[in-house]
């Protein structure tokens, strides 16, 4: 829109030409700007900075692989030492539950027994009063 309204093709084709060298040489002067010292420079103090970020980040990942690996160890000795505690406690249970069955068999023999001595002492009583009653007849 700023440009003249009546340019002729000999115009034209002169401005093409002069924008496409333009270019060129911005394109030059980019070029040899990038290959500079201070640009290389400032590439390799880049790429030295990547390198170590990325060799932090790599020993950041080594020690926590480390803690997470001495937590899981230290949590199979725990589950270990409670599934050891827990058949302990299984076999102690086990053994109390045996003595206690012992224990009341022990008791309902006496019972049995002493239940049986009643009943001789009971029975010999009603033999003897039976046998006072046959007597005094």
């Amino acid at each position: 829109m700023n440009g003249p309204k009546n340019t002729d093709f000999a115009d034209r084709l002169s401005a093409a030409a002069n924008a496409k060298k333009a270019q060129l040489e911005r394109a030059a002067r980019a070029r040899s700007a990038a290959e500079s010292p201070a640009a290389v420079e400032r590439r390799s103090a880049r790429d030295a900075v990547r390198v170590a970020r990325d060799a932090r980040i790599a020993e950041r990942t080594a020690t926590k692989l480390a803690i997470e690996a001495q937590q899981a160890a230290a949590l199979a000795a725990a589950q270990a030492t409670e599934a050891t505690e827990a058949a302990a406690r299984e076999a102690a249970l086990k053994a109390e539950q045996e003595a206690r069955d012992m224990e009341f068999a022990e008791r309902a023999a006496r019972e049995a027994t002493m239940e049986e001595e009643r009943q001789a002492a009971r029975d010999a009583r009603y033999a003897a009063r039976k046998a006072r009653k046959r007597k005094g007849r």
